[in-house]
């Protein structure tokens, strides 16, 4: 079931059409990767989601039915420029911002100190937010936005600022949410942790949807036939062998007395059983295209 749905969404900004008849449907308990290039009309998606701004035509659908002021409470929401006041403490401001999400001052309290445990920011407690780097702030916005448990979480450029050990902490607690029940809507340029989290996807470029579906399915669909083939042995006249019927794409002979070669074939059982004979084959696999190859073809064409 999905939990939220945008069917035929259009918002224009004076002169600029941001949304162009945009439909996206977010599967309950799922990660979603809400990806384009800047200026794509990301932005504009989340915040009509948010209810900041309206849309011009289209209709947004919440967990069945058509979406109200309410559901907002359901949701909880971290910006890319993030919100926070500078010249107030962490905790103060923690708190202020968790009861005003509904929770009474012991559970925010409690919920807190989980969180700054879980996180190791308890230190923080007393300083001002002016004092702490842009990474350390980061954690801040994470914690209030997931503090009243809600079932959409929306992150955009969730891991901006953060060093790869704290990228990779929320990434994790991101995939705990997950199995907790939550739904994760995030929006990044960082294709590599689009294929590590992402479930679904869809791609906005120029106002338009250009691209959805499972993230492994749209991979396998951008494949063309390259094999990755590593195997230990000498092959005489190897080049003469797959230029027969394979395009060869590229070749290593550095590491460990294995040769590694990618060809492009239409037929990698054939290939495969014209090798065997002659050499101990240790590696043959389909290489997929990463999402950021997706994205760029994409982009390119649309």
């Amino acid at each position: 079931m999905y939990i939220l749905e945008t069917d035929n969404v259009v918002k224009q900004y004076a002169n600029h059409l941001a949304l162009d008849d945009v439909s996206v449907s977010v599967k309950r308990g799922s990660i979603f990767g809400l990806l384009g290039p800047n200026g794509a009309g990301k932005t504009t998606l989340i915040r009509i989601i948010n209810r900041i701004t309206a849309p011009d035509s289209g209709t947004l659908m919440f967990d069945g039915r058509p979406m109200q002021a309410v559901d907002i409470a359901r949701i909880g929401y971290m910006p890319e420029e993030r919100g926070l006041y500078k010249k107030m403490k962490v905790g103060e401001q923690a708190l202020y911002l968790a009861q005003l999400k509904g929770l009474s001052h012991k559970e925010a309290l409690l919920r807190l100190k989980i969180w700054f445990d879980k996180l190791e920011i308890s230190g923080w407690w007393n300083k001002k937010i002016e004092e702490l780097s842009k990474g350390m702030a980061q954690k801040i916005q994470f914690v209030v936005t997931v503090i009243h448990e809600p079932e959409l979480l929306i992150f955009d450029e969730p891991f901006s600022g953060f060093d790869p050990v704290n990228t990779q902490l929320l990434k994790n607690e991101i995939l705990t949410l997950k199995a907790k029940g939550s739904t994760i809507i995030f929006s990044t340029h960082n294709m590599a942790s689009v294929e590590e989290l992402c479930d679904d996807i869809a791609l906005i470029n120029k106002a338009r949807c250009v691209l959805k579906g499972n993230i492994n399915e749209i991979r396998r669909s951008y494949g063309s036939n390259v094999y990755k083939i590593a195997f230990r042995g000498v092959v005489e006249d190897l080049d003469s062998i797959i230029a027969g019927e394979h395009e060869l794409l590229e070749k290593s002979n550095e590491q460990h007395n294995i040769t590694e070669i990618k060809v492009r074939s239409e037929n990698g059982n054939k290939l495969l059983s014209t090798l065997l004979p002659l050499v101990e084959i240790v590696e043959y696999s389909e290489s997929i295209p990463t999402m950021n190859d997706v994205f760029i073809s994409t982009v390119k064409c649309h």
